[in-house]
């Protein structure tokens, strides 16, 4: 079975960067040592996520360039360890901090940059600026080629970030998370993984952690399997509440498999009937003060 094993660091922030960096930093190398490929954070590792409740003057302040010292001390890890590392934080921008995950591959090089598309302009993120796309690469793994995208907590909720993930050809989705994850936000990482027939997995700050919960998942995907009449669960993986560094094996062969024969992701879309996604207009009831286009 060829696995590509993922740590989830639902680990809980510290009140300064230097905290966070020496916390990550021994969390990335438990991570290893548990045998994992790839370690992915929670988001805005940076900071905690600590934005809620705060002057957005304070919170913003505590950004952080993507090319500083706080990134480039997970890069020089990655390559120490052999290990891809998924590190996020917020991010210092020109007009207004960005909600950042940044991806490095096993030889410390980065392949991934993405700033949070959809930001929860309805409270503290709307003095954030979002992202302009999505974007996926193909990250070297012990395993071989893996293609890998990146979506960040809010991202979930629309079915368009993984869409086109998918169609760019992921198979993995990197979803650093900082929410309670109870029944519906799990059901829609189920549901993401399943119509698009792509491995999710999703890394969220334990309980403790103001408005968190832990229950990070790794769902795989893969709905049916040969000679068995019952669907199967996809969650290969489901933490509980508790602060750690949670282990989840991707078989990568199954997966490869189910892709090439199933009948989700693009099989069959019919996207000439689908005009009315890309429509920017917004009708009653869905009509909200402060939405950006």
């Amino acid at each position: 079975m060829d696995t590509l094993n993922i740590a989830l660091l639902q680990i809980a922030p510290g009140a300064a960067l230097e905290e966070n960096l020496e916390k990550g930093l021994a969390a990335c190398k438990r991570a290893k040592d548990l045998g994992a490929d790839i370690a992915l954070f929670p988001e805005m590792w940076s900071c905690g996520y600590q934005i809620y409740g705060r002057p957005a003057e304070e919170w913003t302040a505590r950004a952080i360039p993507a090319g500083g010292s706080f990134a480039r001390a997970f890069q020089a890890l990655a390559g120490e360890l052999s290990m891809a590392i998924a590190v996020t934080l917020l991010e210092e921008h020109p007009g207004g901090p960005r909600n950042s995950l940044l991806l490095f591959d096993r030889s410390g090089a980065q392949r991934l940059a993405y700033a949070k598309v959809h930001t929860c302009d309805f409270d503290a993120e709307r003095w954030l600026t979002p992202g302009e796309e999505f974007h996926t690469a193909q990250l070297d793994t012990a395993k071989g080629p893996v293609q890998v995208g990146a979506m960040i907590c809010y991202d979930r909720e629309f079915p368009e970030s993984a869409r086109v993930l998918m169609l760019q050809g992921a198979e993995l989705i990197l979803t650093p998370n900082a929410c309670p994850m109870e029944i519906n936000r799990l059901s829609q990482l189920r549901a993401r993984s399943f119509e698009n027939m792509l491995a999710i997995a999703t890394c969220n700050y334990p309980q403790g952690v103001p408005d968190c919960n832990g229950r990070s998942t790794v769902f795989d995907g893969v709905a049916y399997l040969p000679n068995e009449e019952q669907s199967r669960d996809t969650c290969i993986l489901q933490a509980g509440g508790e602060e750690g560094v949670y282990l989840a094996r991707l078989d990568l062969d199954r997966l490869r498999r189910y892709r090439e024969s199933e009948v989700h992701g693009n099989a069959y879309r019919r996207p000439s009937k689908y005009a009315l996604l890309t429509s920017p207009r917004v009708d009653p009831p869905f009509v909200r003060d402060g939405r950006r286009p």
